[in-house]
């Protein structure tokens, strides 16, 4: 199994994790709030089980090679190595932590490329932590959240001599996240910024010490003695606070030139506020040197220190991917300091739709018999009769979906297509309404954006699934169910609620349901871990149609009713890597229940790029039984 975790730079708010932690002694102090975002460089390994041992090869930024270091999985010889503060402390402790946790055999870590500079306020220290505890979550399947990962890291990380900061280990999540501290407490909140912002990280290649502006900015902490003490904990509060919500709403809107006018007005109050307290560290003549460097002054929209600050690294927002490369250019030749391109990539829009409608409709025989379950005629909320896969595509395209796939048998098309893409024979069509020729147009307008791709043979839901993979291509889809209709309780409909929470947290959704346990044998069910207020969820499980006693020992979220689970809604936001695990499966002819299943896969996906569910506000109606279709014929017009 390959992993990359990059490292990551803190855009606002450094110092707030651990001044935000001093809110246990002195309750008056303001929370800390950082914003963080990964590099694109970063640690790269392959990694393996190993019975017995942890062993590690790693790669240093030069490409010098060192390794492997061997240690058997034994608590007491590995905090003995990560005591000793080498580089091999690092994975010794987190394998430590891990091993008092959780059982586990060893594992076996190929660390063959880095290229993320270390010691430059990148957190590289972090990522190798981070490395190690994805490692055992994925190798032995141990349903950590990345949140959790991100917590055994850090505390593996403090088994070491190293006093990494709360905010370092935020490397483990995939997008910019915004953290807040108060005293032992830590929410983290992923977003997602619209479109593509350019930085350039500059290598000062002067010294400075970490540790000395540390301890003096502690000893501001927790009650201020004089004003020099206020002044810091002015800063490093409420004025952090108010700059970090700023541009927290200006990444959310793409808005680099105020982001960049945040960076200057966050410089020039961390030197009012701050340098008094360690002026031999951060008065920082070479940062300031090249963050006022005239030369690059028309490409960038300001700039600030990294990190801890003093002269290690500096951070600017550009004006665009060409000022990126000429500030670069710049530096490199006339000051002589080494630079690493960021961009901070928007998140991807979701532009398909796939909705497999090729089944027989077995529990709906014979009326299947004489017309699709998905053309089952159903009355809108407007009083319009139509079939129920036009409700369906409707849904996605008043979504924001801009081309629809429909999974069909081949013997089908010509239905569908008669249906989506054709007009009414000319004397038909002379007795519609103004209204219905209108419709008409409309009918062939929203055909306009389906496709037809066939399923020639029905071999379960996943196999319908993979029958798109060539239309859907390497892009991120929606995907919703051929017999169920939605209708939401908010003014965003259920499949707008389910892409927008894909557009938060950046990987694949799942739209989910709370269901009473009597109901489960009907559906896929997911336990996890609450993100927010039990409305978003970190997956740890995937578990199709469970048994009542499965789900009471191990798919119970927590903060629910006993006997309420959350079920698979129906709509889901899958990246594409989906189909190459379904291809596994179809290959080696892995099947279950007699078919190819998507569960599973959804499962194996969660396991190597995380996997959120999201709990619609709304109500699903299910038209793949008879009773279930007389009931949503009632209810669907008023829902």
């Amino acid at each position: 199994m390959k992993l990359f975790v990059p490292g990551r730079i803190c855009l606002f708010g450094e110092h707030s994790d651990w001044a935000g932690g001093y809110r246990r002694t002195n309750a008056e102090l303001e929370k800390g709030y950082t914003l963080i975002t990964n590099t694109n460089q970063g640690v790269y390994a392959e990694v393996q089980p190993h019975p017995t041992n942890l062993i590690l090869k790693t790669t240093l930024s030069d490409g010098t090679r060192h390794g492997p270091y061997t240690l058997p999985m034994e608590p007491a010889a590995l905090l003995a190595e990560a005591e000793k503060g080498s580089f091999f402390s690092y994975a010794a402790g987190v394998a430590y932590q891990i091993l008092t946790n959780y059982r586990v055999q060893g594992l076996e870590i190929d660390n063959y490329l880095t290229d993320l500079p270390v010691k430059k306020g990148l957190s590289s220290s972090a990522a190798i932590c981070v490395l190690v505890a994805r490692a055992f979550n994925r190798i032995y399947d141990l349903k950590m959240t990345t949140r959790g990962e991100m917590e055994c890291a850090y505390q593996g990380e403090i088994k070491t001599p190293s006093r990494c900061g709360r905010m370092d280990q935020g490397c483990a999540y995939q997008h910019p996240i915004l953290m807040s501290f108060d005293g032992e407490n830590i929410e983290v909140r992923e977003f997602s910024v619209p479109t593509n912002l350019y930085m350039v990280i500059v290598d000062l290649g002067a010294g400075k010490d970490t540790r000395l502006i540390l301890n003096q900015l502690h000893h501001c902490y927790p009650f201020a003695e004089n004003e020099l003490q206020e002044n810091v904990q002015r800063y490093l509060g409420p004025l952090s606070k108010k700059i970090t919500d700023l541009a927290h709403d200006a990444l959310r809107q793409g808005d680099a030139e105020a982001i960049g006018k945040l960076m200057t007005r966050a410089q020039q109050e961390f030197d009012e506020h701050l340098i008094p307290a360690c002026p031999s560290q951060l008065t920082a003549p070479v940062l300031h040197k090249v963050l006022n460097y005239e030369p690059i002054q028309p490409y960038i929209w300001g700039g600030k220190g990294v990190g801890s600050q003093g002269d290690g690294s500096a951070q600017f927002i550009v004006k665009d991917k060409e000022s990126q490369s000429r500030v670069i250019e710049i530096i490199e030749r006339d000051l002589q300091m080494s630079c690493l391109k960021l961009v901070i990539e928007a998140s991807r829009h979701v532009r398909k739709a796939v909705i497999p409608a090729a089944g027989f409709g077995t529990r709906l025989f014979p009326a299947s018999k004489s017309i699709k379950k998905e053309l089952f005629p159903i009355i809108d909320r407007a009083g319009r009769a139509k079939p129920a896969i036009m409700a369906i595509v409707e849904e996605a395209v008043n979504a924001g979906i801009e081309e629809v796939c429909l999974i069909v048998q081949s013997g089908d098309i010509e239905l569908f297509e008669s249906f989506f893409k054709t007009r009414p024979r000319i004397e038909h069509y002379n007795k519609l309404s103004k209204e219905n020729k209108a419709y008409c147009d409309y009918l062939v307008e929203l055909g306009s954006r389906i496709s037809l791709v066939t399923q020639d043979v029905q071999e379960g839901f996943g196999h319908a699934v993979y029958c798109a993979r060539d239309w859907v291509g390497n892009e991120p889809f929606l995907l919703m169910l051929g017999d169920h209709l939605y209708g939401s309780d908010e003014p965003d409909s259920c499949a707008k609620q389910v892409l927008t929470a894909y557009e938060k947290v950046g990987h694949s959704v799942v739209g989910l349901k709370e269901t009473p346990i009597a109901e489960l044998s009907n559906f896929g069910c997911v336990t996890g871990v609450w993100q927010e207020d039990q409305s978003m969820l970190s997956v740890t499980e995937f578990y199709e149609k469970p048994d009542p006693e499965y789900a009471r020992e191990y798919l119970h979220v927590d903060g629910m009713d006993a006997d309420s689970f959350l079920t698979v809604f129906g709509i889901y936001v899958i990246e594409p890597q989906i189909f190459g695990f379904l291809e596994q499966n179809i290959e080696h002819n892995f099947r279950e229940r007699g078919e190819f299943q998507l569960t599973s896969c959804l499962d194996e996906l969660r396991k190597t790029d995380g996997f959120s569910g999201y709990v619609v506000k709304g109500r699903r109606f299910d038209i793949g039984l008879p009773e279930e279709y007389r009931q949503t014929v009632i209810d669907f017009r008023n829902a």
